[in-house]
């Protein structure tokens, strides 16, 4: 008596037409992996083909090699990440606000997200390709044009709108980096001590510009002159 064999779970070639519902799955694959895997390097070609049930050489014809797959992902979280900043500032008018919560939101994200911001923000990259999909991504363009109606308003003097816009990223992106990373500190109030950091930054740099870039000493004697401050000498 012989038994037949049931279809074995071979991995098959995306049909024709699908080609785009392929690089869907290829992508949601290599996020659901890096999350799983909690880094970029136990991530490969051969393990996100198996994930999605077709060959490895599938993969090559959406992707050129495992950088490009990669750089891929970390497009579609900044496109995400925009997402999560239209719907925070939706109906605010006011450059200053909508500067606060995106920067809010920005960290929100992160923390809800920790592994593929990782790979998005903190895997070391330099070539000329990333830096543009960085600065050309939607995200980073509706911050930056928030920041620039903030200079033009004179909110902080004449700078730089890229300058400052970097810079303000730098600010929320140490915050979430240090969360995720060390979430055993006290924090306290997470959404208080995420917004005081914000707030302090936008606030310093206002007075950065509004005092003509001052010297230690100069920003110790202007403190002193501020309303219901304690400093005595």
């Amino acid at each position: 008596m012989t038994f037949s064999r049931g279809p074995r779970n071979r991995p098959h070639r995306a049909r024709r037409g699908s080609g785009e519902q392929l690089r869907t799955e290829i992508l949601a694959a290599t996020r659901a992996l890096l999350n799983e895997k909690g880094s970029v390097d136990a991530v490969s070609i051969r393990a996100v083909a198996s994930r999605v049930g077709v060959t490895p050489p599938s993969i090559y014809l959406h992707f050129a090699d495992k950088d490009a797959l990669i750089q891929a992902v970390c497009s579609e979280i900044f496109e995400r990440l925009d997402e999560w900043m239209r719907e925070a500032t939706e109906g605010v008018e006011n450059p200053l606000e909508i500067v606060r919560r995106q920067g809010m939101t920005y960290v929100k994200f992160a923390l809800a997200n920790p592994e593929e911001y990782r790979v998005a923000t903190m895997v070391p990259r330099t070539d000329v390709t990333d830096m543009d999909d960085t600065l050309g991504s939607s995200a980073f363009s509706h911050v930056y044009a928030s920041v620039e109606s903030c200079v033009k308003l004179g909110y902080f003097g004449d700078r730089e709108p890229l300058a400052l816009t970097l810079q303000l990223w730098a600010a929320v992106h140490g915050i979430a980096s240090l969360m995720i990373a060390k979430p055993f500190l006290v924090f306290g109030d997470a959404e208080k001590f995420i917004d005081q950091g914000l707030r302090a930054c936008m606030l310093g740099h206002a007075a950065d510009t509004a005092l003509g870039e001052p010297s230690a000493d100069e920003i110790g004697a202007w403190i002193k002159q501020l309303p219901h401050t304690e400093l005595t000498r």
